[in-house]
């Protein structure tokens, strides 16, 4: 596992579009999660913002009892660029030819594919840091209730967070996996992440309204691992927990994109 993760890193490390991506993620994945107190405000500026007659500026949106619910939700719509950055990294292995130098200097095709799970997994540990640590930080600045007992509430949240994130990159990985150019697979991820599957569940739903197969489709598994938050602001019910459920179909699309994407690995001729 070292050999593996030190040839992944010996290609990223000079790698400037990787870095320049990683970095600009992170700096509108900050910016998104700490200007919410900042628009709220702002709504709160305006005359007829009220929610329910609720003053905007008055959400607990950075309380430690909501924080990691509501952070983690908003911080699953940034995760296609991080899908983006996967596809480039695959696919620029069989662009210039790595993929087929790497195996004939030994690395089996189970190997190399590992060392891509393993940039996944690197990428969704340090995601899910990032969103704890400035969690952290805005829940002691807002949070009128601190303490190690509220600070926890709910944390199980990341937890469902770094699966979501960790999960949709392997998607990512099969896509890039199947398309092998860049831009083709690109367009493919955003297209089947935000309308065709979308579309798809709402035609069904539609069509077969007594059956809700379409909730487990793989992009509508991912998401359903955080649900919706923001209602209770609204004195809506809504869903403030974990689903097993949801965790155990979600880690079965995992095996599955994993088990797919090295199939075609070991089936596909990369000599030339």
């Amino acid at each position: 596992m070292p050999r593996l993760i030190a040839i992944e890193w010996l290609k990223l490390k000079s790698y400037r579009p990787f870095w320049i991506l990683m970095i600009l993620y992170f700096v509108v994945l900050g910016l998104v999660l700490s200007g919410v107190g900042f628009f709220l405000e702002y709504l709160a500026s305006m005359n007829g913002a009220e929610i329910n007659g609720l003053d905007p500026s008055m959400v607990p949106f950075y309380d430690f009892a909501d924080i990691w619910q509501n952070l983690t939700y908003m911080a699953t719509y940034l995760n296609i660029f991080l899908g983006f950055i996967v596809v480039i990294s695959i696919t620029n292995e069989y662009s210039y030819k790595t993929i087929r130098q790497h195996i004939i200097d030994g690395l089996t095709r189970w190997e190399f594919l590992t060392s891509k799970l393993l940039i996944i997994l690197t990428i969704t540990v340090v995601n899910t840091l990032f969103v704890f640590i400035l969690g952290l930080i805005l829940g002691l600045i807002y949070s009128p209730v601190k303490g190690l007992d509220v600070i926890f509430t709910n944390a199980d949240f990341l937890l469902a967070y770094f699966l979501d994130v960790g999960v949709f990159l392997t998607f990512a990985l099969l896509v890039g996996m199947l398309i092998k150019r860049t831009g083709f697979a690109i367009v493919l991820l955003a297209l089947y992440t935000f309308f065709l599957e979308p579309i798809t569940a709402l035609i069904l739903s539609q069509i077969y309204p007594q059956y809700t197969f379409h909730q487990y489709f793989p992009i509508r598994a991912i998401n359903n691992l955080i649900p919706v938050p923001f209602g209770k602001y609204a004195f809506q019910e809504v869903q403030d927990y974990v689903a097993l459920g949801d965790v155990a179909l979600v880690v079965a699309y995992a095996v599955l994109f994993i088990f797919l994407s090295y199939q075609l690995l070991k089936g596909r001729d990369i000599s030339g």
